[in-house]
């Protein structure tokens, strides 16, 4: 239950602090005075979206803070799988900076708006005018049917296969849309690796290749030259190297009386022997150089095969046609194994199905096996309120496909007259109608699910004062198994609380103000006879007053 709540610089609130008890709460206040603003603050820390706008002070930060009692809630789990620490009494808080950037907290851990939202929905539940309206959605009708029926937790069970069925089913399609894709280009594909494997590539071939090219195609150039240079060098008595002899030879002659020769003579001798060798690789290079039209002819074609597979697949290496190569043979292999995978995924689709269509079946058999009793609960209760003649009856249809919530379509239908058919809420029920078949329903909710409060904002408007005192009855009965606060312009109603709290506005030349307080005694006896007979206070209203509260 919500044990206190604390608004700073919210609206028309400058600072508000307020205790509120377990049992039967009301709230009353003249039109105005700020009873909507208390909620759209306590809207902020079940999660709403909030700007400056929400700002009294706009150079300050708006905060508003909850202190919730959590014993008996099993909540543990909740604080334990978000990294929390679970406190007796845990604090959700709210900030909003005068920039506008929003922060929420737990226990003073910061936390992402989802987070606080799915923990306040555990711990509160407001119940709005605008909240009526769900009453019209199938997927609130199918969660009041899933609480009293107390299928959450196979609603879990049931949610989590279906997300694993969709995923096979999505992971199905997109494999057979890639295969039928795939197979089509299977031809194609298979010619281009066939081309590149017949083409036996080697890594660092092209280079080799166009060297080899090059003097393939000069043989007769080079053979010339490079005969000259044997020539030059060994072949006649004029050549270097017979001159280098004589050379060498004269040097030595000298160098018995001549020392300073010797180096020179070393170095002719170094010379001599480095130009023999030249010349001996010369003469070897130049007898295997040899002209050949079909190694001409292989060199060429094998060079024309790889510029050719080059520009094909727009690269300019052979080791990027390899690569090519080995990418084209994997897609040839997962093509080819693409009825193995898709006959896999089949079977574990065919798996899964089978064991959601029975979680399904499970859930429509319990939802069905709740009607009887909803419907005479509700029944009871509208006839409670003043509608002896209504009719409440709960639809189920079966959905041709598995939704996220099984394989049902739940309806509920009602008229509140005799002989009128009973139709979807939204076609035949007014306001009042609504409202009373709505506290109905979380009358028989508070009795299934087990939420520390609720809130109601003026569930009671535009009902008349002997309903409004039976809708205060069956408010008064929901407390005692949970902590109910109304908000109210009834006295019927507001005299059934066993806590009142007046809304008020202080007025200042400067500002105006929203404020709260709890009332007893005197002070809840004039607030009811005001709510009665207005302003000026009657000496009728006040004793009509006393006999609303039993005194």
């Amino acid at each position: 239950m919500i044990k206190s709540l604390s608004i700073t610089n919210y609206a028309l609130i400058d600072e508000l602090e307020i205790d509120f008890s377990k049992g039967f709460s009301i709230i009353t206040g003249e039109t105005g005075a700020g009873k909507s603003i208390l909620m759209g603050a306590l809207a902020l820390i079940t999660g709403q979206r909030a700007d400056t706008g929400v700002l009294k002070k706009p150079d300050k930060k708006c905060v508003v803070e909850g202190n919730f009692l959590l014993d008996g809630y099993g909540l543990q789990s909740f604080f334990e799988e978000n990294e929390l620490d679970y406190a007796h009494e845990s604090i959700l808080r709210r900030e909003i900076s005068p920039a506008g950037k929003s922060r929420a907290f737990i226990n003073d851990t910061p936390v992402n708006l989802n987070t606080l939202k799915e923990l306040s929905f555990k711990l509160i539940d407001i119940h709005s005018q605008h909240q009526n309206l769900n009453l019209n959605q199938s997927e609130f009708q199918l969660k009041v049917v899933d609480s009293y029926a107390g299928n959450i937790d196979l609603l879990k069970e049931y949610q989590f296969i279906y997300t694993k069925y969709k995923q096979l089913k999505n992971e199905l399609n997109e494999l057979k849309n890639q295969a039928k894709t795939n197979k089509e280009d299977f031809d194609y594909l298979s010619f281009l690796f066939d081309e590149l494997e017949k083409a036996k590539l080697i890594d660092g071939e092209l280079e080799e290749l166009e060297e080899e090219a090059k003097t393939l195609n000069n043989t007769e150039e080079i053979q010339h030259n490079l005969a000259i240079i044997h020539n030059l060098l060994n072949e006649d008595e004029f050549s270097v190297l017979v001159k280098m002899k004589e050379a060498h030879q004269a040097a030595n002659r000298i160098k018995n009386i001549f020392n300073k020769i010797e180096p020179i003579e070393e170095r002719l001798d170094s010379t001599f022997i480095e130009l023999k060798d030249i010349a001996e690789e010369v003469e070897l290079t130049l007898s295997n150089i040899e002209f050949s039209p079909e190694r001409i002819e292989y060199v060429n074609s094998r060079l024309d095969l790889i510029y050719s597979l080059q520009k094909k697949h727009n690269v300019i290496s052979i080791a990027e046609l390899i690569k090519i190569k080995d990418d084209l043979d994997e897609k040839l292999q997962n093509i080819a194994s693409f009825d193995e995978q898709i006959e896999k995924l089949n079977e574990n689709l065919s798996k899964n199905k089978i064991k959601l269509q029975k979680l399904a079946e499970k859930l429509s058999r319990r939802r069905l096996k709740t009607f009887p009793d909803i419907e005479k609960y509700v029944l009871e209760q509208l006839k409670h309120l003043g509608m002896p003649d209504a009719v409440f009856k709960i639809k189920q249809e079966k959905l041709n496909e598995f939704s996220a919530i099984g394989i049902d379509e739940i309806s509920f239908l009602f008229s509140a007259n005799a002989n009128i058919p009973a139709q979807n809420i939204g076609k035949v029920a007014s306001g009042g109608e609504i409202s009373r078949l709505m506290l109905s329903i979380k009358s028989l909710l508070s009795k299934s699910i087990s939420l520390p409060t609720i809130i109601f904002d003026e569930i009671d408007t535009g009902v008349s004062g002997e309903i409004a005192d039976r809708m205060a009855k069956i408010m008064k009965k929901m407390s005692e198994n949970m902590q109910v606060i109304s908000i109210t312009h009834l006295p019927q109603v507001a005299a059934k609380g066993d806590t009142h709290y007046l809304v008020y506005k202080e007025k200042t030349k400067q500002t105006t103000t929203t404020n709260i307080h709890k009332i007893e005694g005197k002070q809840r006896i004039n607030e009811l006879a005001k709510m009665l007979s207005g302003e000026n206070i009657s000496k009728e209203a006040l004793e009509n007053a006393k006999v609303l509260l039993g005194k």
